[in-house]
């Protein structure tokens, strides 16, 4: 029987959403707002969401502090209060998209996973504008 435990967290951070090879004209066409030269921040919301078989003798599918503990070290702590062009590794040749960043997080949070558990990563970089990514 496979169930599905769901955990949310967030994190602050800032981010600049432009390519070092245009010109900062075509990425203010392109991005917009967002290419402000000085930043701008969200209040990022996430849902881990990790789906496999219930473990007859714990019940669990996964201990949902182990979860917690997962997403506080690899997303929490690396992402939060930070400025994802300067400070977070991954984004210094990756653009700092919605897109990108849940591809980031869904791949830290799944290399702690049991090979047996599926993951998927929804990301909220505004109550309104979300992305969800789960490997495919």
């Amino acid at each position: 029987m496979r169930v599905t435990v769901s955990r949310r967290a967030h994190f602050n951070a800032a981010h600049r959403l432009y390519r070092k090879d245009w010109s900062f004209e075509k990425n203010n066409e392109v991005f917009g707002k967002c290419n402000n030269p000085n930043y701008h921040g969200h209040n990022y919301e996430l849902i881990a969401s990790v789906t496999g078989n219930i473990d007859p003798e714990t019940g669990y599918v996964i201990d949902v502090k182990i979860l917690k503990d997962i997403i506080k070290a690899e997303v929490e702590d690396a992402f939060d209060h930070k400025n994802l062009n300067l400070d977070v590794p991954e984004f210094q040749e990756l653009n700092p998209t919605a897109e990108n960043i849940v591809v980031v997080i869904y791949n830290k949070i799944k290399a702690k996973l049991g090979k047996n558990l599926d993951l998927e990563v929804t990301l909220y970089e505004t109550p309104r504008n979300f992305v969800s990514y789960s490997g495919n």
